[in-house]
């Protein structure tokens, strides 16, 4: 820290200290320090990155002084502030001015083969003739004619020799331009600058300022692991951090919140819901979207990691302690919670991920197996789970692990505490399941009037599990949109435990390690006479 003198403007270091991410944006502290005399000065904080709102800068600190205003102002400088990016640009003048030097040396060697060329060809007209008069000796001519072969020789390895060079100069002047171009975002030499006001005191103040600013451009993200151990599953919360603001921020003081300061803070109002008659559109015109279309997919979840610990042969004597994973302490709010990790995070401006853990949850699980054969003769083990911590988990991708095998890919919804939810853990090959059609028969009424179709399907399901199963099956009988064709059960055993009016059925069986469970479901669909079936399906 300095003593400065009694100046107008002062320019102080404030680096960054604190930094708290929501999910679309950042609330970044700077501090600084100075020793200023009596009297009104500016003290200006640069450079500050361009996406800074500037309704948001605040400024606050300790010290004998009054801020009488702040002002946010563009900061131009000639060039970058960053390291790299200055050494990147002076290598690039560098190989640029040694590249012209090549093209010059070349143009010279070139206009020396000229001039040579020249001078071979008007001394070989004048030995000619001097020779034919016998004014000149053979030899002379010859030590004159190797004397510019030879000089020729050597312009032209000396050419060959630039073109190699310019090659190498071009392409590595090519990679730094390259590289410059990746770091666009820290090379933009326009930054903003905040400008604060003070009236000091007293001489030689020391005087402390605070700045916090939200900036565009940063986000952190929810990710998990679910690992199931036995009927429990471990919940590991992740956070991932990723931020192109255009300053890098260090190790420091690093927050992650679930507020949203942009969303609107009114509560919604309700407008009149309008019922009205499908109008036709011109033959021109093409609908913009239809009603009951189908959903739009969601967005495929993320990549998967597992980080393993140890796992060489046990060694004598007493068990180990088991590694423990480090946690963000949290702060709860009204509406949303703060999580500070464990340890600094530092985060560069290049737009990728740090990951930093959050929690670790050990939640109680019940689990089943779902399966429904009409669509794939596989069961999916299920996890019903209650989230009994005092975490509000937000939607994100999660990588499903057995133990330590990774098994599947899912996404959590938003989880609050005291909710239960349903994960899918993946198939479970153990539990076997078959669907079979048992019989199918077409006849016609005496007449000829009606036609009949009587199906019977069979399936089973078998528990290779070292313990008991709880499986439950789903199938469905079809459902008829017109009078003309009727559906009739048959058979259904043992008697589901639900069904729906769109002839959904639910059945649940509990089977012990080894055991076979069936299920029969037949039913008839009648035609009347001329009407052809559609949506049929075996």
């Amino acid at each position: 820290m300095a003593i400065l003198a009694a100046v107008n403007a002062v320019e102080i270091e404030a680096p960054v200290v604190g930094v708290t991410v929501y999910p679309d944006r950042a609330r970044v502290t700077r501090r600084g320090s100075a020793r200023l005399a009596a009297g009104e000065h500016r003290v200006r904080v640069a450079p500050l990155p361009l996406g800074l709102h500037r309704d948001s800068l605040r400024v606050g600190g300790r010290g004998a002084a009054t801020v009488l205003g702040v002002d946010v102002t563009t900061w131009r400088q000639a060039r970058s502030a960053d390291g790299q990016v200055r050494e990147l640009e002076e290598r690039s003048r560098e190989l640029a001015d040694e590249l012209a030097g090549v093209d010059d040396a070349y143009a010279v060697e070139e206009q020396r083969g000229q001039f040579l060329s020249g001078l071979a060809e008007r001394a070989g007209r004048t030995y000619a003739r001097a020779l034919a008069a016998g004014d000149a000796e053979p030899a002379d001519v010859a030590t004159f004619a190797d004397s510019v072969a030879g000089q020729l020789a050597d312009s032209h390895g000396r050419r060959r020799e630039l073109t190699r060079r310019r090659t190498e100069l071009a392409e590595e002047l090519a990679a730094v331009r390259r590289q410059l171009e990746a770091a666009h975002g820290k090379r933009e030499p326009d930054r903003l600058a905040a400008e604060v006001t003070v009236a000091v005191d007293a001489d030689d103040a020391e005087l402390d300022l605070e700045l916090t600013y939200l900036v565009d451009g940063a986000r952190w993200q929810p990710s998990y692991d679910l690992r199931l151990v036995d009927d429990a599953v471990t919940v590991t919360w992740f956070g991932l951090v990723s931020q192109d603001t255009g300053e890098d921020w260090p190790e420091c003081v690093l927050q992650l919140s679930t507020a949203r300061p942009a969303a609107a803070t009114g509560v919604p109002e309700l407008s009149p819901w309008y019922l009205d008659r499908v109008r036709p559109l011109p033959r021109a015109a093409m609908p913009a979207a239809s009603f009951g279309g189908p959903p739009v997919p969601a967005p495929p979840a993320g990549p998967a990691f597992e980080v393993a610990v140890g796992g060489g042969a046990a060694r004598a004597g007493a068990p180990r302690p088991k590694v423990h994973e480090s946690v963000a302490t949290v702060e709860q709010g009204v509406s949303a919670a703060t999580y500070r990790p464990a340890r600094p995070v530092a985060v560069p401006a290049d737009g990728s991920a740090y990951r930093a853990t959050i929690a670790v949850l050990e939640l109680p699980a019940r689990l089943d197996h779902v399966t429904v054969p009409v669509r794939a003769a596989e069961a999916h083990l299920r996890a019903t789970v209650r989230n009994t911590s005092a975490h509000t988990l937000l939607p994100g991708p999660a990588a499903v692990f057995h133990g330590a095998d990774f098994v599947a890919a899912t996404r959590l919804p938003t989880w609050a505490p005291g909710e239960e939810t349903e994960l899918a853990l993946g198939v479970d090959d153990r539990v076997r399941v078959e669907r079979k059609l048992g019989r199918r028969a077409e006849t016609r009424a005496t007449l000829g009037s009606t036609r009949r179709r009587d199906v019977e399907y069979r399936i089973s399901v078998a528990n290779h599990t070292p313990r008991p199963a709880m499986v439950e099956v789903r199938d469905q009988l079809p459902v008829s949109r017109d009078e003309a064709v009727v559906v009739r059960e048959a058979t259904i055993a043992p008697p589901p435990a639900e069904r729906t009016e769109l002839g959904e059925l639910t059945w649940r069986l509990r089977l012990e390690p080894g055991d076979t469970g069936e299920i029969t479901m037949g039913f008839r669909v009648e035609l009347a006479k001329g009407v052809e079936l559609a949506g049929w399906r075996e």
